[in-house]
């Protein structure tokens, strides 16, 4: 076909399908047959693709496309197929299946991420990536919009630039297609939840050069929790354009809106005064009903793509976000009795912010020749700017007395928000360049290379200290795969990471950045033409000199030491189809964390994490699938100056069936912690609430 820089006319008719999904708007058939085995293609194709458990490749570790068994790090595949057999409608519903990964919900509507005994504070979209300037997700975020989503353990400084040694979190969003396609669904669920879902996707024009897609979903319920409920919109758009046979531009936009109500600041308190438990009810909650939280997370992206002759990939991406909160806030802190259940005192807080980011990515990817074999390059360069205000209005009544535990029934008037402000206002910046080969040295044998060189630094102000941050940093990576059979393959790497620091020391030194070291070896294991991917690995990831408060000077400003810590563990991680109609995930983890004397530290984090997923199509009634879900982790602690807060270990239990009425209707039916397990959500901190009792829902699912 001759190029073409002009985009060609869309026509009216494309347009309505797109949008109403009323009509067709692919070219239609001369013959009614041509229509009928045209339509047939399209469908056999999504329902192979859809029902996998995992993914042939990945660039999540130094943007080579690499099969998952030639990439020399640990990486787990979640799928749209696993997102949609179990509801996993959240991200982190989604995480607490994946393998090694550890979801602390603190709040209601603030979460932590923890891999490998440390935070992760790197997502990517797309590949590109995203640093946490908070360090945690605000909001509860949705899963309609992604394809897939890929996790990458261990330190990943090649990609993400700085961070920590933990993992990162790389979202594959939707893209246009162009045949026609459009799916909507409807659950009801516990606690009077509401979920709508709809997808649409098609070519804008005869001729397929211009494709857009339009994802959209709406929740809203209440919940297991006193006084609590929530609602979310979202909304996806992306319009993909053929500018000439080898060059695409794609821009798109996602929206979400989070509102809640009677949603908690920090927690329960889980001991008494003497150290027995509190031991409140499932549905306790510390939240009067006049409390609400406003969460709007806006991505705006575009992206260039062109191909070259000779093989050669180039790609420009620009993405802006913000992400805006408000609320009106009340928490709750104090020492309780164990006799009268008083002791508690309040602190009431209005708190709103804004988090700008500015994103630009450049990367080429291809071969080359050298030494008479072909070997693939990578490299690339990318600059973020990201500005943060936020302010505290605090509210008149601080320190007042509640009543006791046993009567507390959220019954607080709302105050003025007037009794004191203060806030936070600074700007980070960060520029990277990075090149990764891959170099065939023989059949079997693969050495990946690559650096990173970062320049990071922050400036500003945090409730009244002043911060600043500045530092460059080159990190190596270096991996070797070798192919034991066609089957399995051995790997060995070394990765690093660092991040900038603003604390100081007793002298009033900045501290140095923190240092993230990963060396990791394992074997892969791929069958069944790549619908079977499996690995075992063993790793050991140190994190060194992270800031930890040592004291407070005569002035009152606390002081801080670098501290280190080490973890060592044991991996296993399988995906994809074991048997004809059998589909299953797997993953086990055991870990070690110690400080350098031995010591155990963060005992808050689980050591050993099960997580199962499978489903399975009955062979004598293919209509019905049938599968089930399992999470376990061994027990864990928290020392505190009154005594012990522990977490037996538990283990929980989800159930699905779908039952396909006809090639395009279905219903569906998910039942999550079928024993009804009664468990704290978290103990990152001293706080915690207690994770939903039994639920139940059902989808009734239409796909064209």
């Amino acid at each position: 076909m001759p190029r073409s820089t002009r985009l060609p006319r869309p026509t009216p008719f494309a347009l309505a399908a797109l949008f109403c999904g009323v009509a067709h708007a692919d070219p239609i058939p001369e013959k009614a047959e041509d229509a009928e085995q045209q339509m047939q293609t399209v469908v056999v194709q999504a329902s192979a693709e859809a029902d996998s458990y995992t993914a042939k490749s990945s660039t999540g570790a130094a943007r080579l496309d690499l099969p998952l068994r030639e990439t020399p790090q640990s990486v787990s595949v979640i799928t749209r197929a696993r997102l949609d057999d179990f509801q996993l409608d959240s991200v982190n519903d989604m995480l607490e299946t994946a393998t090694g990964v550890t979801v602390e919900r603190v709040e209601n509507d603030r979460t932590y991420y923890t891999a490998r005994g440390f935070d992760i504070t790197n997502f990517q979209y797309d590949g590109v990536g995203t640093p946490f300037v908070f360090g945690l997700v605000m909001g509860d975020l949705d899963t309609a919009i992604y394809d897939r989503v890929d996790v990458v353990r261990g330190a990943n400084g090649l990609m993400s630039g700085t961070g920590n040694p933990s993992a990162t979190v790389n979202f594959l969003r939707k893209r246009p297609t162009v045949p026609f396609q459009a799916s909507a669904s409807v659950t009801l669920g516990s606690w009077d939840t509401r979920r709508v879902e709809t997808d649409i996707s098609g070519a804008l024009n005869v001729e397929g050069t211009l494709s857009a897609r339009i994802v959209g979903a709406y929740e809203d319920g209440d919940s297991w929790l006193d006084r609590y409920s929530a609602k979310k919109k979202v909304f996806y758009g992306v319009v993909e354009a053929k500018l000439a046979d080898d060059t695409t531009l794609t821009v798109g936009h996602s929206s979400q809106i989070n509102d809640t109500r009677g949603g908690m600041w920090g927690a329960l308190p889980l001991i008494h005064s003497d150290g027995t438990p509190t031991d409140l009810p499932t549905s306790y909650s510390t939240a009067p009903d006049w409390t609400r939280n406003h969460v709007s997370d806006q991505r705006t992206f575009a992206e260039l793509v062109h191909r070259f002759g000779n093989g050669w990939r180039a790609q420009l991406t620009a993405t802006r976000s913000t992400t805006n909160t408000n609320g009106k806030l009340f928490y709750t802190y104090g020492e309780v009795d164990a006799a009268t259940g008083l002791g508690l005192v309040s602190y009431p807080s209005l708190y709103a912010s804004e988090l700008a980011q500015n994103l630009l990515d450049a990367s080429a990817t291809g071969r080359f020749t050298l030494g008479g074999r072909q070997h693939d390059l990578s490299f690339g360069a990318n600059w973020s700017h990201a500005t943060l205000e936020d302010i505290s209005h605090y509210g008149q009544g601080i320190g007042t007395a509640l009543p006791a535990l046993d009567q507390w029934t959220g019954n607080y008037p709302e105050p003025a928000f007037d009794a004191s402000t203060d806030g936070s206002s600074y700007v980070d910046r960060r520029k990277s360049a990075y090149v990764a080969a891959r170099f065939n040295l023989t059949d079997p044998l693969k050495l990946i290379t690559g650096i990173t060189h970062t320049k990071a630094d922050s400036s500003g102000t945090a409730y009244g200290v002043t911060k600043f941050k500045s530092n460059t940093k080159t990190t190596p990576y270096v991996g070797l795969t070798y192919e034991l059979t066609p089957a399995l393959t051995a790997y060995t790497s070394y990765t690093e990471i660092f991040n900038p620091q603003s604390e100081t020391d007793a002298n009033g030194v900045t501290l140095d950045p923190m240092e993230g070291r990963t060396t990791e070896a394992g074997i892969k294991g791929e069958w069944f033409g790549g619908k079977l991917n499996a690995a075992a690995a063993l790793y050991r990831t140190k994190q060194l000199n992270t800031a930890e408060q040592a004291g407070v000077t005569s002035a009152g400003k606390s002081y801080y030491r670098g501290i280190d810590a080490e973890s060592k563990g044991v991996e296993f991680d399988l995906s994809g189809e074991l048997a004809k109609g059998l589909q299953a995930s797997a993953g086990f983890t055991v870990m070690n964390l110690e400080d350098p004397d031995g010591n155990t530290v963060k005992t808050y984090m689980p050591r050993r994490l099960l997580r199962l997923s499978a489903t399975y199509q009955i062979p004598s009634l293919p209509q019905l699938r049938v599968g089930a879900t399992a999470n376990w982790q061994d027990d864990i602690y928290r020392n505190e100056a009154s005594g012990v807060i522990r977490q037996p270990s538990y283990a929980t239990l989800g159930l699905m069936g779908r039952y396909d009425i006809d090639r395009q209707l279905s219903v569906a039916v998910n039942v999550n912690n079928v024993t009804d397990k009664r468990y704290l959500t978290s103990l990152y901190w001293s706080q915690s609430y207690y994770a939903a009792p039994r639920n139940a829902s059902v989808t009734l699912n239409w796909k064209y």
